[in-house]
């Protein structure tokens, strides 16, 4: 199964705080554990949402284009990994022994499970996933190019 653990942020992350050198050194060693054991699949961190944009859509209108900063910092997502794991159990013991900044020693991880294709049933026409299987394939070819 795929997940999305997502990093909440905080007062720190939303003021745009860089991690300093040794948890930035703590994060690339966790991440490396994580490749190594197949888990990872992609990760990010995000700028805080002042640099931010969100678009607000309402049947038979136009969509509504809002700046940052946002104001519900725990609503807020300060970056992202992508992981394949066996269950949302191993996915937690992951999380547990992920670093913690010592500038924000109180954070917050949400796991979300990622739906795959064979969930949708018969929505699923052979056509869709044709264009699906295709769209990945591209998106692949242009991560190696």
């Amino acid at each position: 199964m795929r997940v999305m653990v997502i990093i909440k942020a905080n007062k720190e992350s939303e003021a745009g705080v860089m991690p300093d050198a040794k948890f930035l050194g703590e994060m690339m060693k966790y991440n490396e554990e994580l490749v190594k054991a197949g888990v990872m699949l992609a990760g990010e961190g995000l700028h805080p949402s002042s640099k931010a944009k969100r678009v607000r859509f309402s049947a038979g209108a136009k969509p509504i284009v809002l700046d940052g900063p946002f104001a519900e910092t725990k609503e807020l997502i300060a970056g992202f990994w992508m992981w394949r794991v066996s269950s949302l159990d191993e996915a937690v013991e992951w999380i547990k022994h992920c670093p913690s900044p010592e500038n924000a020693p109180d954070g917050e991880m949400e796991i979300r499970q990622v739906f795959e294709m064979e969930e949708f049933g018969d929505e699923l026409t052979p056509e869709v996933r044709e264009q699906e299987e295709r769209l990945r394939a591209q998106i692949e070819k242009e991560k190696t190019s």
